[in-house]
């Protein structure tokens, strides 16, 4: 006879280990973003690749079906918004929707090329925020504290977040919000990857102070993470590679310098895959981290899992980190981002530091 608290088995893969978003937000998700820019028909004049409906269907259904995957999807107005279409009919289709965690946003560009007047198509105001949420998942994330406050009263929206925002705002909102009785940020999606690290700057101590999550994009530089042979590959099959920030779809020599760290990494791993490795990095490097990964094949997807099981040694972080230098600034130059006492601290006495939490590893 079964027992009724039997425990579940082991899930089909580590997406299946769902984590706790953030300390400002209980619900729990995979540890990895799927990113829905790449799904979509709308976009190939910009440099982004294709993927129409059938195709993304496809994708969708070898790789959704799983039951683990992706309990949280980063969908916005992208490719005109025929990638909030094509996953809302997928979901529509299957009855699931109350089973994923959805993210999307405002504030872009919903429609290029759309209607004639198009002024109130993109910015903060109310206009915005309410067209977007009409034509949307029927989620949203904001930045007007009050009007998103509102659709949060309204059970329109779980939680807010917000993107690509200076961190000096998202303090003054959230310090509003704590004042005022209205929802705060819990999470923060930007820059990072590991050739990119202004991010570590201000955002990474702001999240850490207010106990924000973080959901970094372009962590794999737009695919540029690729090892020689991958891009004679890439040339020879004239798959190129993405093309929508740069014309040149060819890697820089501080980007083949990196990809070297990365593959030397990689085998002390016993891997191949350097892009697991450089995922690794932003998940390892501070708590409640998750990234957004999109791809339009579901090997892509398969090998960025591959860094859930990678546990970096802190001589492995000082190797990444040395390829590029990076200068924190003024004032964490002198005073420090927290993690240690600083230097007027050590002259006056012994302190002892409380440990800071932990991201998770794969050995966790």
């Amino acid at each position: 006879m079964s027992s009724l608290y039997e425990p579940v088995g082991p899930p089909a893969s580590k997406l299946g280990y769902y984590r706790v978003l953030s300390p400002l937000a209980a619900i729990r998700v995979s540890p990895i973003v799927l990113g829905a820019m790449s799904i979509g028909d709308k976009w190939q004049q910009f440099g982004f690749g294709v993927m129409d409906k059938d195709s993304s269907s496809g994708y969708s259904t070898r790789t959704m079906t799983w039951a683990e995957i992706s309990s949280i999807l980063q969908v916005t107005s992208d490719q005109n918004g025929s990638s909030e279409a094509f996953i809302g009919e997928w979901m529509e289709k299957r009855n699931n929707r109350n089973e994923l965690v959805i993210a999307t946003k405002y504030s872009s560009n919903r429609e290029r090329g759309g209607p004639q007047i198009r002024a109130n198509e993109i910015g903060n105001n109310l206009k915005v925020l309410h067209v977007s949420v009409a034509e949307s998942l029927k989620t949203s994330v904001t930045e007007i504290m009050n009007g998103l406050h509102s659709l949060v009263m309204q059970g329109k929206v779980l939680y807010l977040g917000i993107s690509d925002a200076p961190a000096w705002f998202v303090s003054q909102a959230n310090m509003y919000a704590q004042m005022a009785g209205k929802t705060p940020f819990s999470i923060y999606q930007g820059h990072w990857n590991v050739l990119d690290r202004s991010f570590e700057r201000e955002v990474i101590p702001m999240a850490k102070s207010l106990g924000l999550a973080l959901a970094p994009w372009d962590v794999l530089r737009a695919g540029k993470l690729r090892t020689d042979a991958e891009e004679e590959e890439r040339e020879k099959s004239g798959e190129k590679g993405r093309m929508s920030s740069s014309p040149d779809w060819k890697r820089n020599d501080a980007e083949k310098k990196m990809t070297e760290a990365l593959e030397k990494i990689a085998a002390e791993h016993g891997t191949k895959n350097i892009r697991a490795i450089a995922i690794a990095y932003v998940m390892q490097k501070v708590p409640y981290v998750f990234p957004i990964l999109g791809g339009r094949k579901v090997e892509q997807l398969t090998s960025n899992m591959e860094a859930l099981d990678i546990t970096l040694t802190p001589e492995q972080f000082t190797t990444i980190e040395s390829v590029t230098p990076f200068d924190v600034g003024f004032p964490l130059n002198i005073i420090g981002d927290g993690s240690a006492y600083n230097v007027g601290m050590k002259a006056v006495a012994n302190f002892v530091k409380m440990p800071a939490a932990r991201p998770m590893t794969a050995s966790v």
